[in-house]
């Protein structure tokens, strides 16, 4: 059987892709409503459920915790920058600060744990969850448990899940299932389509554009963007979050084959290596990239994804040894 390693582009979409089957990033200002004019969700997602508004934010040391975690989700990097090491703040994938439906909301991922996961082989509470996006979709250093930082945005996120029960999995968590699409999951088709909806605000190279020193339009892909670990460089999920999403204030205007095919495009692009990385790109592959949803190891123009020669280093930020 020839090595995974060794596959291309098209022999890894054949394998996974067209059977069908999961933070692309939005633009950094994607906790705002979208402009007058953009589209209107159906009515059945307007019922889904509604978090508390600013407004009703508490007086006093919870209310206190609940907007420095909004002010750390809003705006990462100036917040919680010893943490941080890319370009992105949680507000890129949790759009509109976490509160939309559809975008990965923080009231539907507070009340799904404490929960198992794969990922690390154990249940995870909710703010090793936490620790993992700064792991991975911040290419940063992990808090401890117990860092304020943790605590403001676990404060932020039960906030807005006043309400919800728990254990229960409420509609419009995570991102929209995705139908497969109609043809494997194509680089070149995915190049169109970025350089039609997607390079404007993200840039022809991916590397989002800045604005008085500020990212407006994060990076998708490069030394400043999420790393190999992220749950975004899953092609399925990029996939489903732009077709839910993107472009940002117009999402659902491309067709699932236009989200599968652009998803692997972005995902097969040079980014920080995966922290979990062995020393060997093959072996990291078969531990932790085993599935033809991710495009680590494999061979994209020539040049294999996740080769050291080739891939910035993950955790652009000191580490210290905090965390895991």
């Amino acid at each position: 059987m020839k090595p995974i390693a060794m596959l291309g582009v098209a022999a890894i979409a054949a394998a996974g892709l067209a059977a069908g089957a999961w933070h692309l990033a939005a633009p950094a200002s994607a906790d705002t409503p979208p402009a007058a004019g953009a589209s209107t969700p159906p009515a059945a997602e307007q019922q889904l459920f509604q978090p508390p508004p600013d407004s009703a934010i508490p007086k006093g040391p919870f209310g206190d915790e609940v907007r420095k975690g909004e002010a750390i989700f809003r705006d990462t990097g100036a917040n919680a920058s010893q943490f941080v090491g890319n370009d992105l703040r949680c507000s890129n994938c949790h759009l509109q600060a976490g509160r939309l439906a559809g975008a990965s909301p923080m009231w539907g991922a507070y009340v799904s744990y404490p929960a198992y996961r794969s990922k690390n082989g154990h249940v995870n509470s909710f703010e090793e969850r936490l620790q993992g996006c700064f792991r991975y979709s911040m290419n940063g250093k992990v808090p401890k448990l117990g860092d304020p930082v943790l605590v403001a945005l676990e404060s932020y996120a039960y906030f807005l899940a006043k309400g919800l029960p728990t254990g229960v999995k409420p509609e419009g968590r995570g991102f929209p299932p995705l139908s497969k699409p109609e043809m494997p999951a194509d680089y070149a088709r995915g190049q169109q389509v970025y350089a039609q909806h997607c390079a404007a605000c993200h840039g022809p190279s991916g590397q989002g554009q800045s604005s008085g020193g500020k990212v407006v339009f994060p990076p998708l892909w490069g030394a400043r963007s999420f790393n190999w670990g992220a749950g975004m460089a899953s092609v399925k999920n990029a996939a489903e979050f732009i077709r839910a999403n993107m472009p940002f204030g117009l999402g659902g205007t491309l067709t699932p084959q236009q989200a599968w095919d652009v998803g692997l495009f972005i995902d097969s692009q040079v980014r920080p290596q995966d922290p979990r990385f062995t020393g060997n790109v093959a072996d990291t592959r078969k531990k932790f990239h085993d599935t033809p949803m991710s495009m680590y190891g494999t061979t994209v123009n020539g040049a294999v994804l996740g080769d050291p020669a080739s891939t910035p280093p993950f955790g652009t930020v000191p580490n210290a040894g905090a965390g895991k």
